[in-house]
């Protein structure tokens, strides 16, 4: 049985898609949460809303993960408003642009490196520091990408920055396992949010893609909550370093068409 009840989570990247339902589900099993956005204010609004709905109580902070400064501020506002932090979900991420690799600008690379890859680093470190500080265990769990293992041609930099979340998971396993802090990631394959929009919008590409799951459909968002929830209670405690595809069986059976 999954018990949160007391802990207090922040989940990054929570206005919308799958940041907003784990912030849900984390919510309904009985948690407080730290709500993060960077520009969708009325989702966020929408987010604490659904917290409040299942009893809990939320707190929203903006914030632009790609500066240091705003990634401390964001954990030291978390604190000050609950008191602690338990339970870090390093949601937020952007996919960039279709862009074939000679043709990526710096913009470009700065733009998805920064927010997935220096966001994530430096909001575990923030985070880490407080548990450090409070001589506490915790729970860090990454939304990373099947695309930390398998190839997307023309979205280098995305894959770089997933494949730099896996390695940086695993490194910190062990670093951080005799603090007894726990961190692993959870690879989403194709799931129905907003930066799939077009994909959503065009049946011959998604009938393609659908093709390649073997569960035959894309996810939802609520299809990703409920393992963030497992990995942030007390049944996940001897679990730590590993990566849990959830995709339909997408990463065993891709192939370009």
């Amino acid at each position: 049985m999954i018990n949160l009840q007391g802990k207090v989570a922040l989940v990054t990247g929570s206005s919308q898609g799958i940041g907003q339902a784990i912030a849900m589900r984390l919510a309904q099993e009985g948690a407080d949460i730290v709500i993060d956005y960077r520009s969708h204010r009325d989702g966020a609004n929408e987010t604490l809303a659904k917290v409040e709905a299942a009893g809990r109580k939320g707190h929203i902070i903006q914030t632009d993960l790609s500066l240091v400064n705003n990634v401390r501020q964001l954990v030291t506002e978390g604190v000050q408003r609950f008191g602690k932090l338990d339970i870090l979900v390093n949601n937020a991420g952007i996919d960039g642009r279709n862009v074939d690799f000679w043709n990526i600008t710096e913009a470009d690379y700065d733009a998805v490196l920064n927010t997935n890859l220096k966001g994530t680093f430096f909001t575990t470190q923030a985070f880490v520091q407080h548990l450090v500080e409070t001589k506490r265990a915790g729970k860090i769990i990454n939304i990373s990408s099947v695309h930390e293992e398998m190839a997307f041609p023309h979205f280098t930099p995305y894959c770089a920055s997933k494949g730099g979340v896996k390695m940086m998971m695993r490194n910190l396993a062990v670093e951080l396992a005799p603090l007894g802090i726990t961190i692993n990631n959870i690879a989403p394959g194709a799931i129905e949010t907003s930066i799939n929009t077009k994909l959503l919008n065009d049946p011959v590409k998604l009938n393609s893609l659908k093709q390649n799951i073997p569960l035959g459909r894309l996810g939802t968002p609520e299809d990703i909550a409920p393992m963030v929830a497992f990995l942030a209670s007390s049944a996940a405690d001897y679990i730590t370093g590993a990566t849990f595809f959830v995709d339909g069986g997408l990463i065993r059976n891709y192939h370009e068409q």
